[in-house]
């Protein structure tokens, strides 16, 4: 038995990792507990991780982790100068392409 219903190498990782930060930035601002919303972001990085490291190999999923958390770390300073929820989309947008373009085309 496996911990997903999908195979990892069918799973699409863009709207994964999409769900994982606009998702967790949501569920952190509606109940107020942010690390309940680092929950979400990491369940989505790790299935996202999980189809990466199946589909193209450690070095993109290296890749595409680290900017994961780049983006989720660079929403906060970003979020200061334009606002919350356009910080969110600008790096959810980015890495989001990224995701698609290096993780889930063949």
């Amino acid at each position: 038995m496996t911990c997903c219903a999908k195979d990892p190498k069918s799973l699409k990782t863009a709207p994964v990792v999409a769900a994982g930060l606009i998702g967790g930035w949501q569920i952190a601002r509606a109940t107020g507990i942010r690390p309940i919303g680092g929950v979400v972001l990491a369940a989505a990085g790790v299935l996202a991780g999980r189809s990466w490291l199946a589909r193209k190999g450690p070095a993109t999923t290296a890749a595409l982790s680290a900017g994961y958390l780049a983006a989720f770390g660079l929403s906060h300073p970003l979020a200061k100068r334009i606002g919350a929820w356009p910080s969110v989309l600008v790096v959810t947008s980015a890495i989001t392409a990224a995701a698609h373009y290096l993780g889930d085309r063949n």
